[in-house]
């Protein structure tokens, strides 16, 4: 069950459910978009919508008998709203004590923020990950939110409810997972956390080998004004740059001389400006020099490889990914596109187990539409 939301919460429902979960979509019947934006509200695909109005007390009880047959509940109030509704985790727990109730929120359920507003770009501020990204000597960059809201936010809320559903089959015990976008981008800096302790990471932003400091792994424009991307860290790698640039006879400085890269980041620049993106592509696509054309999300869907491996998909008009990763045996799937919000009201709550007569009379309260 989803208690619809904007950003990471949709968002790990939509792989969950993308990836075999049945979950409805308890919302308002009337969305903020409209009902004309349906088919591009892509997180909100392969699942049904339910209208509902939570300041109904018809509606909270309705809540928690479809908790009574839920294995996880998601919700991305502030805390302490979903217990003012009468839907926080005492309550639902009381009615299936094997539920996992998953909570979404920037700051987590407690901290001296936990009541602040928020968003994605102050989660990964105070986690101290927008600190180093960026160019040395410029402000930090915004990485659109893709570190807050759905990699440190939507996808461990997923991966923490898919944890506590296996624990729970052996326990028999529900639990609350607190997923904060604070803590998750602040997990996603792990390797670089132990890489400071080594004392091989400059805590100075754009000045490392992975965050465009050198000029072996950085992006490049081409004569055309687009760009391409290469990482060719590994000394065979670097080789076949060198090679595949033309400048392999050059007398070059050592590829680790740090003193150096900036001089060699301008040399690298200068070649590749002698060529298009497409003349790039077909030079060093197929080889192992790690480079790969810099595409914009009307381009990539049209790559070779991106079509070979089926990575985009069209549903509804609206082109947008593929559900991920990839499974053997039970491949994800798009089931449905996204629903008007309240569309699948009966048949959705026909499934979960309530008569008609219980529908009808949810709805002359109020409860349901």
């Amino acid at each position: 069950m989803e208690i619809a939301g904007i950003g990471p919460g949709p968002f790990a429902c939509m792989m969950l459910a993308d990836l075999g979960a049945d979950v409805i979509r308890l919302e308002r019947p009337t969305g903020p978009r409209g009902v004309d934006a349906v088919p591009a509200n892509v997180t909100n695909r392969s699942r049904r919508s339910v209208g509902i109005d939570l300041k109904n007390p018809d509606a909270v009880e309705l809540v928690l008998r479809l908790v009574e047959g839920a294995d996880a509940l998601v919700e991305g109030f502030r805390p302490g709203v979903a217990e003012r509704l009468g839907i926080g985790p005492d309550a639902c727990l009381a009615r299936n004590p094997r539920l996992v109730y998953g909570r979404m929120t920037g700051w987590g359920q407690d901290g001296p923020y936990a009541s602040m507003a928020g968003h994605d770009i102050n989660y990964i501020a105070l986690g101290g990950v927008l600190a180093h990204i960026g160019r040395p000597g410029e402000k930090p960059v915004p990485p659109i939110n893709l570190v807050g809201d759905f990699g440190g936010g939507g996808m461990l809320l997923a991966f923490g409810v898919v944890c506590a559903l296996l624990e729970a089959r052996s326990s028999g015990q529900g639990q609350v997972v607190d997923a904060a976008m604070v803590d998750g981008s602040a997990t996603l800096m792990a390797m670089m956390h132990g890489m400071l302790a080594l004392g091989v990471w400059n805590i100075d932003k754009g000045v490392n080998v992975i965050d465009g400091g050198a000029h072996f792994y950085d992006v490049y424009e081409t004569a055309d004004g687009k760009y391409v991307s290469i990482g060719s860290i590994e000394p065979q790698f670097y080789a076949e740059l060198l090679r595949l640039t033309g400048l392999e006879g050059e007398e070059l400085p050592h590829q680790m001389d740090r003193a150096q890269w900036p001089a060699l980041k301008e040399r690298v620049a200068a070649v590749f400006k002698q060529k298009t993106r497409d003349e790039w592509c077909a030079l060093m696509e197929g080889t192992d020099v790690c480079f790969a054309p810099v595409l914009t999300m009307e381009e990539a869907p049209h790559h070779p490889h991106n079509q070979a491996r089926g990575t985009f998909v069209e549903v509804g008009g609206v082109v947008q990914p593929a559900p991920s990763p990839r499974f053997s045996r039970t491949p994800g799937e798009i089931s449905r596109p996204p629903s008007a919000p309240g569309a699948d009201t009966d048949e959705a709550l026909t499934d979960w187990g309530l008569a008609e007569d219980e529908i009808a009379k949810l709805r002359a309260a109020g409860a349901v539409a």
